[in-house]
């Protein structure tokens, strides 16, 4: 604004050039003349040189400064920044130069530094020094700081003392009475981080890319993986392997990790598609040689339909052996005596259809010349079948063990790897009454299950349920025990009555 008013200045009263050149050389200095700055105050700048130990920064004008470059790193000692980056800081010494912070670190930091961090959203880092109720007590240099538990982490926490002991780096959320108080938070960092790895995955995921992921949750239809930074897609259950596959959870199970290949990804609402399968030989890739008509075999018969039976002659080659090929028997449907699932039989191949992935076949009889000559083996020894596991699912009443007691509510061992928690308000236990002396450790407890969550992980039970559903069994009793005796009572006195309206005899 001054050059302007200089320059109209100069309009109004014309110089000589010598006048003019002195004016503008004047007016230049001023314009890149170093500005003042203070301690505290926030500042933007952009990186145009990076050294060693620190990063020169260029805030305009003559003004120049610089960050330790430890700040800028990863922890991977990364360099996350390179020249020509716009970075947002705050002033924190103007001795011998402008020296800046890019996230205010754990110190002597003044509740005029905090108020700064606030406003420029700047991280600070943190201890978490102990659990409190409602979150977190955390020390932020000197001043002591609350995180909600619900800010603490990005996932449910169900054991608050993970976190204690440990130093994270939080944002400042509210700040009040010039810093006296202060409200942190660490999950809008994770949430960053993860936006950020999310931008990062979903450049990588085209089709036909090989990805590594983590199955996030197993349905009847397939499983869901997580590639990184939430970013998640479907492994359908016919994409799972080459064979057929009748439960995903013989495949994979929720925390496995496994390497998948990208089939699609939708245009319009972005759902990605996934195979495992892919990265396996395809078995048809070889029965050209392996099969031809006429050859006799043995295989294992998957599954029975109205149509025929599906033999498989190896994992992932299935034939049909169609109703048309069994021996009539003249009764309805009584070529499936035959072949009933899970059968090992002798089969000839009738054809084969390489382009449509097809074989037909037909079972021979048992026992016949053909059969016995029958080669190739069965089609393989059943797998060890894993134990049955225990049915939790809403709405299932089960007996667990007391595993541990907190605050908040009651841990209860359900089978191996399934705990699930009975919600202090689902206890049934009086607020004033001791918690852990109606659940000792090891008891045997009956209870509700109220929901599973998709992955089976979180599992909320309640003991409340059981007792309520006890007493209303106890008050439909009493009400029926009532009403048989209040009909004997009246069957009584009916009988009372009519005894004495009869005549008496004489």
């Amino acid at each position: 604004m001054l050059a302007i008013r200089r320059g109209f200045e100069m309009a109004d009263h014309p110089r000589s050039d010598s006048e003019e050149k002195e004016e503008f050389a004047r007016m230049m200095e001023e314009s890149l003349a170093p500005k003042f700055h203070k301690e505290g105050e926030t500042v933007e700048g952009t990186i145009v040189a990076l050294g060693a130990e620190v990063a020169f920064v260029d805030i305009g004008g003559k003004g120049e400064a610089t960050i330790d470059i430890e700040e800028l790193v990863d922890p991977d000692s990364d360099v996350q920044v390179k020249v020509g980056d716009t970075v947002k800081a705050v002033v924190v010494s103007t001795v011998g130069g402008l020296r800046l912070s890019h996230k205010l670190a754990r110190g002597a930091l003044t509740r005029q530094r905090l108020n700064d961090a606030f406003r420029a959203g700047l991280p600070v880092e943190g201890r978490v020094e102990k659990a409190i109720k409602g979150g977190y007590e955390v020390r932020v240099g000197g001043q002591r700081a609350f995180c909600p538990i619900s800010q603490i982490d990005a996932r449910f926490t169900a054991d608050p003392s993970v976190h204690v002991g440990q130093a994270y780096t939080f944002r400042i959320i509210e700040c009040k009475e010039d810093g006296k108080e202060l409200v942190v938070s660490r999950r809008v960092f994770l949430q960053e981080e993860e936006n950020e790895r999310a931008e990062a995955i979903r450049r990588t995921v085209v089709p036909g890319a090989v990805l590594p992921g983590r199955v996030v949750s197993v349905m009847a239809y397939g499983a869901f993986v997580d590639l990184g930074g939430g970013v998640q897609g479907l492994l359908h259950v016919s994409e799972m392997g080459w064979s057929r596959v009748g439960n995903p959870l013989d495949v994979v199970r929720p925390g496995d990790t496994i390497t998948v290949k990208v089939l699609r990804v939708g245009d319009d609402d972005g759902k990605i598609s996934l195979g495992l399968k892919q990265l396996q030989a395809d078995p048809w890739s070889t029965v050209a040689e392996k099969y031809r008509v006429g050859q006799a075999l043995k295989g294992k018969v998957t599954r029975v339909a109205d149509f025929g039976a599906f033999v498989e002659l190896e994992p992932g080659i299935e034939a049909l052996a169609h109703v048309s090929a069994f021996a009539p028997t003249g009764k309805r449907d009584g070529w499936k005596a035959a072949a009933p699932p899970g059968a090992a039989v002798a089969v000839e191949i009738l054809n084969i259809d390489l382009e449509r992935k097809r074989i037909g076949v037909a079972v021979l009889e048992a026992g016949s010349v053909r059969a016995e000559s029958a080669t190739g083996g069965a089609a393989g020894s059943e797998a060890p079948q894993p134990q049955a596991r225990v049915e939790i699912v809403a709405g299932a009443r089960l007996t667990g063990k007391v595993e541990r007691v907190e605050t908040y509510g009651v841990f209860v061992f359900l089978a191996p790897g399934r705990t699930g928690l009975i919600h202090i308000s689902e206890t049934g236990v009086d607020r004033e009454s001791d918690v852990r002396k109606a659940f000792p450790l090891g008891t045997d407890v009956e209870v509700i299950v109220l929901d599973v969550d998709p992955a089976g992980r979180r599992i909320q039970l309640s003991r409340k349920a059981v007792l309520e559903a006890g007493e209303k069994r106890e008050v439909r009793e009493y009400a029926e025990q009532q009403d048989q005796a209040q009909s004997e009572s009246f069957g009584s006195l009916a009988d009372k009555l009519r005894a004495a309206m009869k005549p008496s005899k004489k």
